[in-house]
């Protein structure tokens, strides 16, 4: 299990230094006049935070797999809304380039 949550921290990593610079472009483009949005994600996508920023959704991740660490047990349910909302960044990240 360890092996898996240092996989999840590197992504985790990756992540937040992407959110960042899209948080950037973000607000740059609302200083603009575009990006009028409530959420980057709807609420059926398993995140518990709703915010028009990247950050706020890798922290919400970065909680999870804070949690995955201390657990004693695997938690496989939680493991698997972990990498489903990794994914869901990673894709979004992407298409954002």
């Amino acid at each position: 299990m360890q092996s898996v949550i240092e996989h999840l921290n590197e992504n985790l990593k990756q992540l937040y230094r992407q959110a960042l610079d899209a948080d950037q472009k973000l607000d740059e483009l609302q200083r603009q006049g575009h990006g009028k949005f409530t959420a980057l994600f709807q609420n059926d996508a398993g995140f518990r935070v709703e915010a028009k920023r990247f950050k706020p959704y890798v922290l919400d991740v970065a909680a999870d797999v804070s949690a995955l660490s201390e657990s004693e047990q695997v938690d496989e349910e939680m493991l698997k809304k972990t990498v489903a909302k990794l994914q869901q960044l990673h894709s979004l990240l992407a298409s954002f380039k």
